[in-house]
């Protein structure tokens, strides 16, 4: 029995230290770091982007770079930074020709629409943010830290942020 216990150990061990990458995830400072230096800041919109591309993983049962994601920015949205989300969360990334950011729509009523889709299996989602999450996600930005903001837009009940549908 001890000896069993032992040996299970020192492959967990062997493993954690001989493959590190199929183990590892970021940190909520970690996916601040790395959105301040793909972005050159991290603010409430890269937060949403990396709640989305990690959502969209989940939901479709995908690991970073199996997915494609087309994003679109509503008419009077300011800036696409949710797309950097996506593409810090997913791996997607234009110089792959997996990440596609559209031209404005003309629909006043939504901030953004993502879709992602599963290279491997065809699913895809529709992720529709409504304009008044620009509102919700603009107060933090103005009165919250990096931090707390990353915190805020992953502790938000989706459905005050976003809908989502299958395609």
């Amino acid at each position: 029995m001890f000896f069993r216990l032992f040996l299970t150990l020192i492959l967990v061990s062997f493993s954690l230290v001989s493959f590190p990458n199929l183990v590892q995830s970021e940190t909520p400072d970690e996916w601040v770091q790395l959105g301040r230096r793909i972005h050159g800041g991290f603010g409430s919109y890269v937060a949403m982007g990396i709640r989305i591309g990690l959502d969209a993983m989940e939901k479709l049962e995908a690991k970073p770079g199996e997915l494609t994601v087309i994003y679109q920015d509503g008419q009077f949205t300011p800036c696409p930074c949710v797309a950097d989300g996506l593409m810090i969360a997913t791996g997607a990334t234009p110089g792959q020709n997996s990440l596609k950011v559209v031209p404005s729509t003309v629909n006043i009523k939504t901030f953004g629409v993502a879709i992602i889709k599963n290279k491997k299996t065809g699913r895809s989602l529709q992720y529709i943010l409504p304009l008044s999450t620009r509102s919700q996600l603009d107060t933090w930005n103005e009165n919250l830290t990096e931090r707390e903001r990353y915190d805020a837009v992953m502790n938000a009940p989706a459905d005050d942020l976003f809908s989502v549908k299958i395609d």
